[in-house]
């Protein structure tokens, strides 16, 4: 803790577990962390070997910041913090801000392998502006952003991404109320809120 505990430290090695980041980057996945605080965490982090600094080639030349092999072994203590927390996840005030990155994290920590059942299925997830490929296959899961042309199910979600990880009776009612859109094979439904459950 005396590593990683300090106030914002864990949100941005959660946001550096999906890749390497610009400064600029993290300041958007974080908006209300101070340019100042942002700055400190990662000098510290990279003090303590879990984050490195890193330059891109030419033509970008950007500096990004990206886990060390000892700040990436944090993935599996994150996802449980994650589902941890997950269980007091409320519906979204208005204001409140979804990142691509923060939703990503939410689908990996409520994933359940033992409930994806058998071959692959393929889901495009849509949260307010974050649109999200998700494919689930033999147990394992990938996301990735953007869309998903051969998606067997689109899911606009909007603000009740909650209902819908809260369990296939929750999910259904948040259809039946109009909350959530569904396009493609509806009967994917069930499936998708017994493989991500919170």
């Amino acid at each position: 803790m005396q590593l990683v505990g300090e106030r914002w430290a864990l949100l941005i090695v959660q946001d550096l577990l999906l890749g390497p980041k610009r400064f600029t980057d993290l300041r958007q996945g974080l908006p209300r962390i101070p340019t100042n605080v942002l700055s400190r965490r990662l000098k510290e982090l990279e003090d303590a070997g879990v984050v490195r600094r890193r330059i891109l080639p030419r033509p970008s030349g950007s500096v990004v910041y990206e886990l060390t092999a000892y700040g990436c072994e944090l993935d599996e203590v994150l996802l449980r913090l994650c589902r941890w927390g997950s269980r007091r996840l409320r519906e979204p005030v208005p204001g409140e801000i979804f990142t691509v990155d923060s939703t990503v994290m939410l689908l990996r920590s409520a994933f359940r392998p033992a409930a994806a059942g058998d071959g692959a299925v393929s889901y495009e997830l849509w949260v307010d502006d974050v649109v999200l490929h998700v494919r689930v296959a033999d147990g394992r899961l990938s996301v990735d952003p953007g869309t998903a042309p051969t998606a067997d199910l689109v899911i606009e979600a909007g603000r009740a991404l909650r209902a819908l990880l809260s369990g296939i009776e929750a999910a259904g009612a948040a259809v039946t109320g109009g909350a959530v859109r569904l396009a493609g094979d509806r009967g994917l439904l069930p499936r998708f809120a017994s493989t991500f459950q919170i």
